[in-house]
């Protein structure tokens, strides 16, 4: 029988894909000595593709002189997560909610270092708040963080929010938090992280039982509704519950960590 004919590929296109996952599991702006090490090649050969690639803006350089993934690695990342169906499901869906409750919706992933915002509709009325897509959350300071604890395996955000939350006894807390989310299917928070802005966050899970996304309306406390049986809760978990439906979150794909 014929082997089949291996096909040829571009070995300086596989070379400066490596050099991109190696940047990306480091997660943070790193030296070119540092990065040669990591990819298993000299300084020398290594920043001619670092030239090319800040060319083409996959990567940037800091004043430091350290590099980092740049902007259009976000864009490449953000077009591969719309492409899922879990997304494309949320975004065809997402005007519904934000004009039903009349506030800011945003759409949030797991990505390598935490909680990202992928998508953000505007309320009609602007918040003072730093959400843009693109922009993370921290783990333990929001709803949104919390609720990929309470869904996520906690080897994933154990460390994370072991980083925030250097003490125990806090940490120790925030678990007990976390289960109580993982138990009533979502979670609020009221003029957390910053004052005078609330929110509230429900999780969206496919056939597999995996947390995909989570869902976070985000408002005026004044005006969002932050009981269990509120408007604003209601309206979210009916959002997310329907969409996890379609996806196949059945009896048989029990979401859990």
């Amino acid at each position: 029988m014929t082997k089949p004919r291996q096909q040829r590929g571009v070995q300086s296109l596989e070379t400066g894909g490596a050099i991109l996952r190696a940047m990306a599991q480091v997660g943070a702006p790193v030296k070119l000595r540092d990065l040669a090490e990591t990819v298993g090649v000299a300084p020398s050969q290594l920043h001619p593709y670092l030239v090319s690639l800040r060319t083409i803006r996959m990567v940037e350089q800091t004043e430091t002189g350290l590099y980092a993934l740049g902007p259009f690695a976000l864009e490449l990342g953000l077009v591969r997560l719309r492409g899922t169906d879990a997304y494309r499901e949320t975004m065809r869906r997402l005007p519904v909610l934000a004009e039903d409750t009349g506030l800011m919706v945003a759409v949030t992933v797991w990505g390598l270092h935490g909680p990202v915002i992928v998508y953000v509709h505007e309320g009609p009325e602007r918040i003072h708040a730093n959400v843009r897509a693109g922009g993370m959350f921290t783990v333990t300071g929001t709803a949104t963080g919390r609720l990929f604890a309470a869904y996520l395996p906690r080897d994933n955000t154990e460390p994370l929010v072991r980083h925030e939350l250097p003490d125990p006894a806090q940490q120790t807390t925030y678990w007990a938090e976390v289960a109580n989310t993982a138990a009533q299917g979502y979670t609020t928070t009221r003029d957390l992280p910053i004052p005078g802005v609330s929110a509230v966050a429900a999780p969206v899970f496919d056939h597999t039982g995996g947390m995909q996304l989570a869902i976070t309306v985000i408002g005026p406390t004044a005006q969002i509704d932050l009981a269990a049986d509120g408007t604003t809760v209601r309206a979210a978990r009916t959002f997310t519950d329907q969409l996890s439906t379609d996806l196949g979150n059945g009896p048989g794909a029990q979401p859990g960590p």
